[in-house]
């Protein structure tokens, strides 16, 4: 009887070591630091899209012959706004592509648009546009930081998942797949844009 409670008394803590050490806690841990910075992702593109609107109509009172641009903006905004990934989408690299597309499209429609604005010199000094300027240059540096932060939790969780001793509670245990990073989608991202003021230097 006494063998009996000494061996459970060793095995108790030797097979919680064990499982611990072959990421039983430490996978799902990593996997909810994706997730919840995926949602942080999430809630800067959602702020973006919610600001939008607001910018179209101001900009509509001015630029009344720019329709197309304004249409160009609500329309790529529908888009990016119906394309959903959820928690279980990130080990997906094809809906993650989709989902960056959508939000490039967005974005490139968006300088289309403040770029057109040029043009309307009341428009650029109306207080509305102002704020709403500054409110989508601070969301769009808030993404570029939930971006990168959330790469840098997928990185963690996808080195936990292929190392040992974790990645066989990984594999054996939850099945785990790599997380689909952020990627530039833009062609030609990866280079500085060249500045000309037209000056020929």
């Amino acid at each position: 009887m006494r063998a009996k409670t000494l061996m459970r008394m060793f095995l108790v803590p030797t097979a919680a070591v064990s499982l611990g050490a072959c990421g039983v806690n430490s996978i799902p841990t990593a996997e909810e630091e994706v997730n919840a910075r995926w949602a942080d992702v999430q809630n800067q593109y959602q702020r973006r899209a919610d600001l939008i609107p607001n910018l179209v109509r101001t900009v509509q009172g001015y630029a009344a012959q720019e329709r197309n641009v304004l249409t160009e903006v609500t329309q790529a905004r529908a888009r990016a706004t119906s394309v959903q990934i959820n928690a279980d989408d990130l080990d997906d690299p094809a809906k993650m592509q989709q989902f960056q597309q959508a939000q490039t499209q967005l974005g490139t429609s968006l300088g289309r648009l403040l770029a057109t604005v040029e043009a309307y010199p009341d428009l650029k000094s109306n207080q509305n546009f102002l704020t709403l300027q500054s409110q989508l240059e601070s969301t769009e540096n808030r993404i570029t930081i939930a971006r990168s932060d959330y790469n840098q939790a997928v990185q963690a969780y996808n080195t936990r998942i292929r190392t040992f001793p974790d990645m066989i509670g990984a594999k054996v245990i939850y099945g785990a797949e790599p997380k689909v990073p952020f990627q530039a989608t833009t062609p030609g991202a990866e280079q500085a844009p060249t500045v000309d003021f037209g000056n020929g230097q």
